[in-house]
């Protein structure tokens, strides 16, 4: 099967304008992203699709591929459908352009799902590991049946440990508490890891659909691909990423990076 990674990168960003210009150890962040990308063993090309012409003119500067796409898309998937709409690969990944950790393992990850014929969409997920990401409603979580096919993604703490989750257990997960009614070990929860794999005909049908009832409640995008009877694959991964949201978020992106050396 043949695979693209597309990149989509907006300049417009209400936290954080222009992140994917901003410079990380004096590289922009989306030649890290692409950098990265390049590196996958079954992606066949990787481009970048942005709205603006400044991101479009600095991917070509370190000799990178990028298009052109409309300012007006909602989402980044219907960014993605217009730079593929005239590309026959089999496999579309979409790797967020604010997100300069991925690996190339994971992008290989999500291509490999689709091995499985049943499969519509691939992704990731990491076990949570961490308290103060039970109750995070920016962490997203993921539950799963036993051949790893997704069975709802939701920004509540899923599945809900009733015995475990008592109000003051709650109360005490919180940050500020400090305190650790119970280790996290006990605790079986995966995150998602926002990475996805699309076959063609799948990502250009999400496209055509309106924005579901619970995707609008939770405001999770692949919650309109559950809500059609699209099958996601999820696969597990040990990898982590940090997207850039805030002009904080490079430092501590940097801080991983001097980390990693």
């Amino acid at each position: 099967m043949s695979a693209i990674v597309v990149i989509p990168a907006r300049y417009s960003s209400t936290r954080f304008p222009g992140k994917p210009l901003a410079p990380l150890r004096g590289t922009p962040v989306i030649e890290h992203v692409y950098r990265n990308s390049l590196n996958s063993r079954l992606a066949d090309e990787v481009i970048v699709a942005t709205d603006s012409e400044t991101i479009f003119e600095k991917v070509l500067s370190f000799g990178g591929k990028a298009v052109m796409t409309s300012p007006d898309h909602v989402s980044g998937t219907d960014r993605i459908a217009e730079a593929v709409r005239d590309l026959r690969y089999d496999i579309i990944v979409n790797v967020q352009g604010d997100e300069p950790l991925i690996r190339p393992e994971m992008i290989d990850d999500v291509i490999s799902v689709l091995g499985d014929h049943r499969a519509s969409i691939g992704t990731l997920a990491k076990k949570i590991d961490s308290r103060s990401e039970i109750f995070d409603p920016n962490v997203v979580k993921v539950v799963f049946d036993g051949e790893g096919f997704a069975m709802y993604f939701s920004r509540a703490p899923i599945p809900y440990h009733r015995d475990l989750f008592s109000a003051e257990a709650t109360l005490s997960l919180l940050p500020a508490s400090g305190r650790q009614d119970f280790p996290c070990s006990e605790i079986f929860m995966f995150k998602h890891v926002g990475i996805y794999s699309y076959r063609r005909d799948v990502l250009l049908g999400l496209t055509k659909f309106a924005p579901s009832q619970c995707e609008m409640a939770e405001k999770l995008e692949q919650l309109r691909a559950l809500e059609n009877s699209f099958r996601i694959k999820v696969r597990e991964t040990l990898f982590e990423t940090v997207g850039v949201d805030t002009p904080e978020d490079l430092e501590r992106i940097e801080k991983c990076l001097n980390s990693s050396l």
